[in-house]
C-alpha cells in the first residue's frame, strides 16, 4: 500500500503519501489511487475535509520520472493527466501538511489545496525548466496570482528552491508549524473545517473558485500539450539521460 486512507468518524479523509524508500516520489498506481479516492469522496456526504499528507521528512520527491515515462502519451487515459483534473476540481476543502521534500507535483498540488500548513524545514522547488520540460497543474497561472509575476518567473523560469518560510511570505503556505507538531495540528484543523454546516463550507469554496474554474482547466490542457512536445524534444530526452545517470 502506497497510499494509507483513512475516513475518520468526524468527515475526515487523511491520504497520506508512504513510500519513504523513494522519497514518497509518486509513481502510476499512487496516482491511480489518489484519484480514486479522491472520486470516491466526491461522491460521498461523510466525507467533508481531505487532508493529504506525507510524513514528517517528507511531503513528496515529486514524479517516479522512469514509471511516469512508461505510462504513454499525456491523455485523459494518463493516470497523472486524471489526478491533475480531479484535484483542480474537487470541490470540498482539501488540506495539506508539508514536511521535507516537495518537488514538482509537491508544490504544484498546493495550488489546488484550500490551506496549506508547513514544517520549518520544508524544501519546495518546481525544476521543469531544469528537465527541459513545462511548468503543470495550472502553476503557470496560478502561481503568480499569489507570489506576482517576478517570484513566480524565479522559480518557474530559474527552477529555484525554496524554503516554507518563503512560501509563507508570498501566501502559497498558511502557517509554520514545528515539524513534531504538523500532522496533529493539521488533523485538528481538519476536524475543525469538518465540524462547520457542510453546505455552507461547499459553496463558499464554490464562490471561492468559480471565477476561473474554466480558467483553471483550459490552462492545465495547454500546459499537458506544451510539456507532451517538450517531452520529446533533444534538449528534454539529454536532461531526462543526466537525471537518470546521477541517480
Amino acid at each position: 500500500m502506497t497510499i494509507l486512507i483513512e475516513q475518520a468518524a468526524s468527515g475526515v479523509l487523511t491520504l497520506t503519501m508512504q513510500r519513504p524508500e523513494k522519497k514518497n516520489a509518486l509513481n502510476l498506481a499512487m496516482y491511480r489511487q489518489l484519484t480514486a479516492a479522491l472520486q470516491q469522496a466526491r461522491q460521498q456526504s461523510q466525507t467533508k475535509v481531505v487532508v493529504i499528507q506525507g510524513d514528517a521528512d517528507c511531503f513528496t520527491s515529486g514524479n517516479d520520472l522512469q514509471d511516469f515515462l512508461s505510462a504513454g502519451a499525456l491523455d485523459m487515459q494518463h493516470p497523472v493527466v486524471q489526478f491533475l483534473y480531479e484535484a483542480a476540481s474537487f470541490p470540498k476543502p482539501l488540506i495539506a501538511a508539508v514536511a521535507g521534500l516537495a518537488i514538482g507535483i509537491g508544490t504544484t498540488l498546493l495550488l489546488h489545496c484550500d490551506l496549506v500548513y508547513a514544517a520549518p524545514a520544508s524544501r519546495l522547488q518546481m525544476p521543469f525548466t531544469l528537465l527541459g520540460l513545462c511548468p503543470e497543474a495550472a502553476s503557470s497561472l496560478l502561481l503568480p496570482q499569489i507570489a506576482g509575476y517576478q517570484r513566480a518567473a524565479q522559480y518557474l523560469l530559474l527552477g529555484e528552491a525554496f524554503s516554507s518560510e518563503q512560501a509563507a511570505q508570498f501566501g502559497l503556505v498558511n502557517d509554520i508549524v514545528p515539524a513534531e507538531q504538523l500532522l496533529a495540528f493539521v488533523a485538528a484543523k481538519a476536524e475543525t473545517l469538518a465540524a462547520l454546516p457542510s453546505e455552507a463550507v461547499l459553496r463558499s469554496k464554490a464562490l471561492l473558485k468559480a471565477p476561473q474554474q474554466a480558467l483553471v482547466q483550459q490552462v492545465i490542457g495547454q500546459e499537458l500539450l506544451d510539456f507532451q512536445q517538450l517531452l520529446s524534444s533533444d534538449a528534454c530526452q539529454q536532461q531526462l539521460a543526466a537525471f537518470f545517470k546521477r541517480r
